[in-house]
């Protein structure tokens, strides 16, 4: 017997759930059928929500001939059959299931026939398209995203199977068991319906408990994996959180990374958050969590968690500020966009007339500074770095700044 899933999957847009903005009765893609204005379509979104049912769908309602290519298994040659075979036909669809890896060869090849309206692709995806997908490809295609499934839906969904589905109507869940399996599947139909099957498995003499499902299904998954878009979005939500000194939020998003146990990626992005968003509120943080990475790496997990943590939760209780960062771009804009001008002489590496003007060398000044410009001359008098007081460290820089400011226009 097929699968559940296989079994259930979508006949007719009603059917899908969850993604009323593009299927529902003014969903644009039902529009777009009902119209019969038929154009190829990206379709993005995370893992089990409905993009493979959609695509197919689409096809059944205009009796269109399916075709399906794996961008990350199958070849070229695969390809070629395909379009030896759609000449055969009038209309069909191609449906390209992970179209964000589809090689240049591969795009090239079928970019003809997109383009003259001898085939309708619906590519898929869990990317961001506009990230991952080539720009030839992704200019030809209408995209749209699908929303998650929420909680509730798949709980409405795993109560339709107990009735509509016959081997079902005898089982007894416990309602912690619907709300175990909608949390633990992440959102994703496919799963949230393969476990309702695993859980069937006990049988109809008595009442299904979480524990006889925790039993048969295991501990809840959490949905994070390298490389897709999710992956990033918590990497960039630990980075906010320190940023915004939230050490609980910096936490959390920590215990999800660590799930992965890629320590490199881990101390990447603490590297760059304490040049990026500490700096010189407290400089010393760049060589702790330098120290505290190195140590991670020895370590190896689960050990390796303990000075990861320790410096998440001393990166986002310090000081911050950007003030240094921010001051070389403003520089790097000039640079690139106002004619600097020469470099004074008497700061050049070589021996050249100096106008009279010559070096003075600071250190032979009281307190090593001596008034004289170094700015090529048609930046004079520009400023770049403006100081913050968050930090200690910081307050003293900023001081100095001020200082030597003040010393230079009073000569």
């Amino acid at each position: 017997m097929e699968p559940l899933a296989c079994r259930l999957r979508p006949k007719t847009f009603d059917d899908i759930i969850g993604q009323d903005h593009l299927v529902g009765k003014n969903g644009v893609i039902r529009k777009m059928c009902e119209n019969n204005k038929l154009f190829s379509l990206i379709l993005h979104g995370d893992p089990g929500i409905g993009k493979t049912s959609i695509a197919n769908v689409i096809a059944s309602y205009y009796g269109l001939n399916v075709f399906e290519f794996n961008a990350s298994i199958d070849n070229k040659a695969k390809l070629k059959d395909i379009s030896e075979t759609i000449n055969f036909y009038a209309e069909s669809v191609l449906i390209i299931d992970e179209i964000h890896r589809m090689k240049k060869d591969i795009q090239d090849f079928l970019l003809p026939y997109v383009e003259k309206g001898q085939l309708i692709i619906i590519g898929l995806t869990t990317l961001n398209p506009y990230q991952s997908i080539n720009p030839a490809i992704r200019s030809r295609c209408h995209i749209y995203k699908l929303n998650p499934i929420k909680k509730e839906d798949i709980i409405k969904l795993l109560k339709r199977v107990l009735v509509t589905q016959k081997e079902f109507n005898d089982l007894n869940l416990n309602n912690e068991v619907f709300e175990y399996i909608a949390t633990s599947s992440n959102g994703e139909i496919r799963t949230a319906l393969n476990m309702l099957e695993a859980v069937s498995l006990l049988g109809s003499d008595k009442e299904i408990t979480l524990n006889d499902a925790v039993m048969i299904c295991g501990k809840p998954s959490r949905k994070l994996d390298k490389g897709e878009d999710n992956y990033y979005d918590i990497l960039s939500a630990l980075q906010k959180s320190i940023r915004g000194s939230d050490v609980d939020a910096a936490l959390h998003y920590l215990a999800r990374l660590v799930t992965l146990e890629d320590i490199d990626i881990i101390a990447r992005r603490l590297m760059v958050i304490a040049y990026e968003d500490i700096g010189l509120g407290n400089p010393y943080m760049g060589s702790r969590v330098l120290a505290a990475c190195e140590v991670a790496k020895k370590l190896g997990f689960p050990e390796a968690r303990i000075p990861l943590a320790e410096v998440v939760v001393e990166l986002a209780l310090s000081p911050k500020s950007n003030t240094a960062y921010m001051a070389f771009d403003k520089a790097m804009e000039e640079y690139q966009t106002i004619e600097s001008g020469e470099i004074p002489p008497h700061i050049l590496n070589r021996e050249i007339g100096h106008n009279g003007v010559e070096y003075k060398y600071p250190h032979d000044y009281p307190d090593h500074w001596v008034n004289q410009e170094y700015m090529p001359e048609n930046l004079v008098g520009h400023r770049y770095y403006e100081g913050c007081e968050t930090g200690a460290y910081e307050r003293q820089l900023k001081a100095r700044y001020i200082e030597l400011q003040n010393r230079k226009a009073k000569k």
